[in-house]
């Protein structure tokens, strides 16, 4: 039991890093990704702000350019195991951010289908709380860069 316990959080790790990682790419190749279609949507806390980034063509720019980016380091920071926590945490911010941004609320309904019905938790949520776990027990995690590199320093 001990070494699943001791695998369960690099193989979550890992996992969540790709999703991250080629969602990343996937944006970064197609020319036509923007995230004003999403933003597009938004109906609940962040509305306001999310009109407003699209309103501002540049601010639209800077938007793309960071989540693509970030979805990338964020993605190859969880599979490496570089700056492990700070990768985590980062990804839960973003994913959060996409939560507030289109969450499965009664009386919510968006002009893009998901591949899901989903009322409150949806895998965004769900994404974001294992990435809460996995920056809470990185000293499980024996499988990283971070790790090698600690070793190194304490000799």
């Amino acid at each position: 039991m001990i070494a699943l316990q001791k695998l369960s959080i690099p193989v979550l790790r890992i996992l969540i890093g790709w999703h991250f990682l080629y969602e990343g790419i996937a944006k970064l190749l197609n020319p036509n990704w923007s995230a004003a279609g999403f933003l597009s949507e938004s109906q609940w806390l962040l509305s306001g702000f999310s009109e407003w980034i699209i309103a501002n063509e540049s601010i639209l720019n800077i938007v793309n350019f960071l989540n693509v980016w970030g979805l990338i380091l964020i993605g190859f920071g969880l599979i490496l195991g570089i700056f492990t926590r700070l990768a985590a945490i980062s990804g839960t911010v973003l994913l959060l951010l996409y939560y507030f941004t289109n969450p499965p609320l009664i009386g919510m309904y968006y002009a893009v289908p998901s591949e899901g019905n989903y009322l409150i938790i949806n895998k965004t949520l769900i994404e974001a709380a294992a990435l809460l776990v996995v920056a809470a027990f990185t000293e499980f995690d024996r499988f990283r860069i971070d790790c090698l590199l600690k070793s190194f320093k304490r000799k």
